[in-house]
């Protein structure tokens, strides 16, 4: 009897001390760390792009008309061709190990002022030489160069006649001035394709993006990014402003079918994709609108646009593209004109706002790369600022480049003044030549 008793007894025991065990377990458990759930995309959802496949838009890079009327160029060889950041006082050093900031800083410091104020525009052609329409580069493209070494010149369906023609343009250019240019052009396929959509350069055209969010299949998306790589190496272009990143809201946006479609994610999934075979390619990507186009209200073609999303729905639905592209080494992106007043407090335009430029790209997505202003020859520019004060504005907000000025001449002079003043300081100017010049090296457009 005493031993069933004691039996009894020591299972009781075992049993309370198991649970006891258990329920220290199970507090333990409650108080761990939990795994942040897993919000990375899977598969592509594309029941949510465009409906109608016959969606017209606006093309937001129009074909660059000039802005002087002067003679082609010709000759015998050929023819024509305020942020933190402002007030930094010292240029930040580039990391150890990194080789192409290594000779990029090494470069920049055997440069004057006046060769890195000329890098950080992004500039026709035309505006450069002072002539209507460049198709070939000769003596004047040579010596605009050197007297005005910009940083990059873009390029327009006007000064693509054929393929000789280009490629011949386009390596001439490269041989001339200190520091090789960038040399751009919008090819996005669909409706903006300045070789694509013109038959004498005998190119592949490539259908909108929109047509292959409604597919969304990532091996079409990174087979069209490699023929577009493809045809812009083989004449000799090294950069492309693509790929669009912006969220179209719905299909009469006015982005349109240049947007890979209406979801967010699947948009972020093919942007990455685009931006991975640009780079395989050789080609320097630029996602473009910052800080999203997709529900603009007006064209900043035409006037001043707007975007009326609150900072957490742009945080929520357009930024996702733009952070897919970055983190996949998009090494430029595009900043818009677009005012957004619920986060900035006015209309500024986004590309000469800090809480844009600064703030939200540089600072909260931690893009490290070359931010770039779409065209300053826009009406929602020239409409409110001269060429020079829009200039010395993007430069103190944080971009690193101006793309296409009104007046080439009159913007680097005003950020000459601006220095020269202490409006801006000649670190500020630095910083934006360092970006620039290591995503040079990165290219291959520098060697050595």
């Amino acid at each position: 009897m005493k031993k069933k008793h004691n039996a009894a007894l020591s299972t009781i025991l075992v049993l309370l001390s198991l649970g006891l065990v258990g329920g220290a377990g199970y507090l333990l458990w409650r108080e761990m760390p939990k795994k942040a759930p897993d919000t990375s995309v899977s598969t592509l959802d594309t029941g949510s792009v465009f409906s109608s496949a016959s969606t017209v838009e606006p093309e937001r890079e129009p074909a660059y008309e000039g802005d002087k009327s002067a003679p082609v160029e010709a000759s015998s060889s050929s023819a024509a061709s305020s942020s933190a950041a402002a007030s930094s006082s010292q240029t930040e050093q580039p990391a150890a190990g990194d080789t192409n900031a290594q000779k990029a800083q090494a470069l920049l410091e055997s440069m004057t002022l006046e060769e890195k104020i000329c890098q950080l525009f992004y500039t026709t052609p035309e505006s450069l030489t002072g002539y209507n329409t460049v198709t070939m580069a000769g003596d004047a493209t040579k010596q605009a160069l050197e007297k005005t070494p910009v940083g990059g010149l873009i390029y327009f369906s006007k000064n693509l006649v054929d393929r000789d023609q280009t490629a011949a343009m386009l390596a001439n250019t490269k041989t001339y001035g200190k520091i090789p240019v960038f040399l751009g052009v919008d090819e996005e396929g669909g409706t903006v394709s300045r070789i694509g959509s013109n038959a004498a350069m005998g190119g592949t055209k490539i259908d909108s993006m929109g047509s292959y969010g409604k597919k969304g299949d990532p091996s079409a998306v990174y087979q069209a990014g490699t023929a577009i790589a493809d045809e812009l190496t083989g004449l000799g272009f090294n950069m492309d402003f693509a790929p669009v990143a912006d969220v179209a809201e719905n299909s009469s946006s006015v982005i349109g079918s240049r947007s890979f479609g209406t979801d967010p994610k699947l948009c972020a999934s093919l942007v990455s994709v685009m931006v991975k075979s640009l780079t395989d390619g050789k080609i320097v990507s630029c996602l473009k609108h910052f800080p999203g186009y997709g529900s603009a209200t007006g064209d900043d073609h035409k006037g001043s646009a707007s975007v009326t999303k609150t900072l957490d729905e742009l945080e929520s639905v357009d930024f996702l593209p733009f952070q897919a592209g970055i983190s996949d080494g998009a090494p430029f992106v595009l900043v818009s004109h677009l005012s957004v007043p619920s986060v900035t407090g006015d209309d500024t335009p986004s590309d000469l706002s800090s809480k844009i430029v600064t703030d939200l790209l540089r600072t909260e997505l931690g893009f490290t790369g070359v931010i770039v202003t779409d065209s300053q020859q826009m009406e929602s520019i020239t409409d409110v600022y001269s060429s020079g004060d829009a200039a010395v504005a993007a430069l103190q907000a944080g971009a690193d480049m101006v793309l296409m000025p009104q007046d080439l001449a009159a913007a680097v002079s005003g950020v000459q003044d601006a220095v020269s003043s202490g409006k801006l300081t000649e670190s500020r100017i630095n910083e934006s030549v360092l970006r620039i010049l290591t995503v040079k090296y990165q290219f291959g457009i520098l060697a050595g």
